[in-house]
Formats: structure tokens, C-alpha cells, sequence
């Protein structure tokens, strides 16, 4: 056995795993990341970041990005790995221990009762559940004297809410890509997964074999029989009708994305400025 071949089985998972991001995936998901944060600004020198790890695919992607991109750092910042733990089971919170080691993500966890107090709501429990968790965070994050947190919602996340606001909401708005904290003074929240394709995540998944948590809380436990769709049935069909729509025009998820870039505010009837609402009236 030569020495360049020992050198390769003696390479741990998570080196094989960063060789990948940097040669395999690099230009589906590395560039997207970095591109991300350069458009949206999404990093500055001495910012100390909050890695918000859920224990699903995109976060814990996340996590390995980032550390990615610190290695080309043009400016100094600082990285925390944060983990909620909202009431898992002993087994999902022992995979995300699990996964973490794996893939060398240092990774802080904390506990609170959330999954206890949603149980008992009737309406919108997974709304409460992503406010409260948010919440969490912000706290935790603060906490360990960061100033931002940075959230794993990639591309396909932005365009399913940009339709769900226009189908069920009526109403035209979008997952932004940072957002200053309203009860959390000095906080703020990025998105640098934003031009990241839910696919190439998937792919990147299944290409080192590794298995994440979905959605572990007790109102989706019941997923295999079928129930999981009282919670998450618009956000489902709007991905379904995405998939319909591409058939037909292959540009169709570009051009809703692109659509929140391209208002027109001279043919908008009203719209909301900072809870202010104005209407065409005003300067007709």
C-alpha cells in the first residue's frame, strides 16, 4: 500500500466531507453561499454569528459553509454552533450529538420546554413553535455575545413564501435575506443559504450517505401515518404546484424569486411602508 493511499483511508469523514464542498460541490454550493453573503452583505469585520443548528440537512450545511468560508475569510469574524433542544427524544437530540461529532461542528446546546407549551395550542401550533424558537435564540445568541443569527431557509424556501403570501395571504411579501431583531436591540438575523437550491442540499446529503432530522416535534412524529399534512399542507402544495408550473415554463421559480426584486410601485394599488399603509390615491 503506497502512502498516499494509507494518507486516504486514514482521512477522517468530516475532511472527505470539506474536500467535497470545495471541489464536488463548490460551485452549487460554496459560490451560491459566498455570493450570498456578498450581495446581501450578510457579514461584517469583528461580526460574531450564532449557526442556528436545527439537526436537518440545512443547517447542519450550513454549519460546514461556514466553516468553509472562514478558511477564505477577506474579514474577521467569529462563529458560534448553537443547537435548541425544544424537547427531542433522547434519540433525534443523540443524532444531532451524533451528526455534529461527525462532521466536526462544535456545537453548543441548550434546552427549552417549547414542544411542552405548543402541545396545548389549538391554532397555528408550528407558528407559535417558529416564533418561540426564534426567540430562544436570539436570547441564547445574545447571550454568548453575538450579534447576528444566521438561519438555514434556502432558495426553494424563498419562492414557496413569496406564493403562499399571494395564495393563502393576500398579500405580496418575502423571506428576507437579513432582517434587523424587533425585541432584541442590535441583533440581527441572516439568511445566507438564500441562493441555495433545496436539490443540490439533497444531493450533497445523499452523495456522503448522512441522515438527518426532518421535523422531530410531537405533532409530526405521526408523519408515516400520513398526518404530517394538517401541519405543513400549504407550504406542500405550493411546492407541488412550483413543480407543475416548471413543466410547462422552466423559468417559473427564477421568475417568482425575481419578482419581489422587480415592484413596480407605479401599478401597485397599496402597499405597507414600516406598518404604514399608502395607497396609488396618494400621489394620483
Amino acid at each position: 500500500m503506497t502512502d498516499q493511499n494509507h494518507e486516504r483511508q486514514e482521512k477522517p469523514f468530516y475532511a472527505e466531507v470539506e474536500e467535497g464542498i470545495r471541489k464536488t460541490f463548490h460551485k452549487r454550493l460554496f459560490s451560491k453561499f459566498a455570493k450570498a453573503i456578498k450581495t446581501y452583505e450578510l457579514i461584517q469585520p469583528n461580526d460574531r454569528i450564532a449557526v442556528c443548528i436545527s439537526g436537518g440537512k440545512d443547517s447542519m450545511l450550513m454549519a460546514k459553509l461556514f466553516q468553509e468560508i472562514q478558511r477564505h475569510r477577506k474579514v474577521p469574524f467569529e462563529l458560534e454552533f448553537i443547537v435548541m433542544d425544544p424537547g427531542y427524544t433522547s434519540a433525534n437530540r443523540r443524532q444531532i450529538e451524533e451528526n455534529a461529532a461527525k462532521l466536526n461542528v462544535p456545537v453548543t446546546i441548550f434546552e427549552s420546554d417549547i414542544f411542552n407549551i405548543v402541545f396545548e395550542e389549538d391554532h397555528s401550533p408550528c407558528y407559535l413553535c417558529a416564533r418561540m424558537r426564534r426567540g430562544h435564540l436570539y436570547s441564547k445568541a445574545k447571550e454568548l455575545g453575538c450579534n447576528k443569527i444566521a438561519l438555514g431557509h434556502h432558495y426553494d424556501d424563498v419562492i414557496e413564501t413569496i406564493l403562499m403570501g399571494m395564495l393563502y395571504g393576500a398579500q405580496i411579501q418575502t423571506m428576507m435575506p437579513k432582517l434587523h431583531s424587533t425585541n432584541f436591540e442590535g441583533m440581527e438575523l441572516i439568511r445566507p443559504m438564500y441562493l441555495i437550491r433545496e436539490e443540490d442540499i439533497i444531493a450533497w446529503r445523499d452523495a456522503n450517505q448522512l441522515r438527518f432530522l426532518q421535523c422531530a416535534c410531537r405533532f409530526t412524529e405521526q408523519c408515516h401515518l400520513g398526518q404530517s399534512e394538517i401541519y405543513d399542507s400549504k407550504r406542500l402544495e405550493t411546492k407541488m404546484l412550483i413543480k407543475e408550473l416548471k413543466k410547462t415554463n422552466p423559468f417559473v421559480e427564477g421568475n417568482i424569486f425575481k419578482s419581489v426584486e422587480n415592484v413596480n410601485l407605479d401599478t401597485v394599488i397599496g402597499y405597507k411602508q414600516k406598518q404604514i399603509r399608502h395607497s396609488f390615491l396618494e400621489e394620483y
